[in-house]
């Protein structure tokens, strides 16, 4: 699906994180627990081990949640996770314990050594992939909290990339209120994800 790209902004999530919610934190785990175990398994990680890692990912956010802060461009909660879960990454690689599965057996040192980039740069890897996958988890869980016409609004006119008067024609509404119904996802799905992943026109 296409992402429409935005600068980070902290949101009602890292608030309501501080806020020690509990549905901010299971809602933290269903977004951004798929993107933390995936960047552990590109760094080699077993499937056993990224699991791990992310756990610890989670905890460590729980622990140091208060600390965060978005005072800059560059200060988004995506960034600080990742940092987070490379540092975890990393301190499984010192301790040599476990070792990842493929890439002949090698242990966790090896497959880590081996991506030297990935695990070098304080600023989250693949942006557009990033965006990709935690706009469509914010999408699967909030699919059920709008009616119908209002979704198909927002999803043509942000998904499929259609003009709102065609859209309005097809849908037997005004363009305005497409525009309207757009909007209205577009700023749930903002205050769903801790970043703003998306930039209205």
């Amino acid at each position: 699906m296409a992402v429409l790209r935005g600068t980070s902004t902290s949101s009602s999530l890292v608030r309501s994180l501080k806020a020690a919610d509990g549905e901010a934190w299971r809602r933290l785990a269903e977004t951004y627990g798929p993107l933390v175990y995936a960047w552990c398994r590109h760094a080699g990680l077993s499937e056993s081990d990224a699991a791990d890692v992310a756990q610890n990912v989670f905890l460590a956010v729980f622990k140091n949640v208060q600390l965060f802060r978005h005072e800059g461009p560059n200060d988004s909660f995506r960034g600080w996770l990742w940092r987070i879960t490379r540092n975890e990454i990393l301190m499984l690689a010192r301790q040599g314990v476990k070792e990842p599965q493929g890439a002949g057996g090698t242990d966790a040192q090896q497959a880590l050594q081996e991506q030297p980039e990935f695990l070098a740069s304080d600023i989250a890897p693949s942006a557009a992939g990033t965006r990709v996958l935690l706009v469509r988890r914010a999408v699967s869980a909030l699919r059920e909290e709008f009616e119908e016409q209002t979704w198909q609004a927002f999803w043509r006119t942000t998904v499929d990339s259609q003009r709102a008067p065609d859209v309005a024609g097809e849908l037997g509404m005004t363009p305005v209120a497409v525009r309207a119904a757009k909007h209205r996802v577009l700023k749930r799905l903002r205050n769903y994800l801790a970043d703003d992943c998306l930039a209205e026109d």
